[in-house]
């Protein structure tokens, strides 16, 4: 079972912003310092929220993405100065196109954990919350989508076990045979899918989801909390887009690696996204060391 998080306790607000800020500087930066931090925040974080499943995700899923990205990228990117030998297409092999593939692999890994972090955050009820008045149709799409992976999945299991016992097993028996039941649970969970998509926005529309006369409840309350933790991703967000428009994130690898790391502008901009993104971790401890001190007191 997945673990508490204190950071998903804030409002929506918080956490898309957090979200926003940390994966577009994840996606658009490129430096080394920033993405071996924001990796290992990222697994620490997905760690604390899935718990022991999220080891299993991380060795199956995590680990082949970095590797591949990492055994590719020299393969076909020939570029760099510093050959190292020559393979056997003729093309060289270069230390910047390994390094520059160690670093993207990395970079894929993070993005990817962050939103699978984000899909556990900011569920769908909260992606409503925050579009519903101002994109209705577009929102329920979208909420509609970040839970249909896992529901997806559910039902697969439940489709296969019920053909299951009706000798219609996919992971006994021929291979053919095996590929034809798979199949079949396939297209059963997709019908299920389709009808369940339609039931759903057929609910929403009488209900008048989307109408301009529509109240809405809300379980959010802004609290005292969010201002300070709004205060801080404000300020880390246009600290990292100062220090990215003005160079001092700079981050090269062809022809040869260059860039900046410990001017005291760069150490102060990595130390401000080493905050941005341990803020969950820290949050976390810290409502956990709380709750230890007051139970303690009982």
């Amino acid at each position: 079972m997945a673990n508490k998080d204190a950071f998903g306790s804030y409002h929506p607000v918080i956490n898309f912003l957090y979200f926003g800020i940390l994966l577009a500087f994840s996606m658009l930066s490129m430096q080394p310092v920033c993405l071996v931090v924001s990796v290992a925040c990222a697994i620490v974080y997905y760690i604390m929220l899935k718990g022991a499943k999220a080891i299993k995700l991380l060795l199956r899923g995590m680990l082949p993405v970095f590797l591949l990205t990492v055994i590719i990228n020299p393969a076909f990117s020939h570029e760099g100065s510093t050959i190292l030998c020559y393979l056997p297409t003729g093309n060289p092999l270069t230390l910047e196109s390994i390094i520059y593939g160690i670093f993207a692999g990395m970079m894929m890994v993070s993005i990817l954990l962050w939103f699978a972090c984000f899909s556990e955050i900011v569920t769908s009820d909260k992606f409503v919350y925050l579009f519903g008045r101002i994109i209705p149709a577009l929102s329920l799409i979208l909420s509609m989508t970040l839970r249909f992976v896992p529901r997806f999945k559910e039902q697969f299991d439940v489709v296969r076990d019920v053909q299951k016992t009706l000798g219609r097993d996919t992971s006994t028996g021929p291979m053919l045979k095996r590929i034809r039941n798979a199949i079949t649970c396939f297209s059963i969970v997709i019908t299920w899918s389709l009808e369940n998509a339609i039931e759903t926005a057929d609910s929403m529309k009488s209900r008048g989801y989307g109408s301009k006369h529509r109240t809405a409840y809300s379980i959010y309350r802004w609290e005292e909390r969010d201002k300070g933790v709004l205060a801080f991703l404000l300020f880390c967000g246009l600290f990292l887009l100062a220090g990215g428009l003005s160079n001092n994130l700079f981050w090269r690898y062809f022809p040869t690696v260059r860039g900046v790391l410990t001017k005291p502008i760069t150490l102060a901009l990595e130390l401000t996204f080493s905050l941005l993104c341990a803020l969950p971790i820290y949050l976390d401890r810290r409502e956990s060391k709380q709750w230890n001190s007051l139970t303690s007191k009982i």
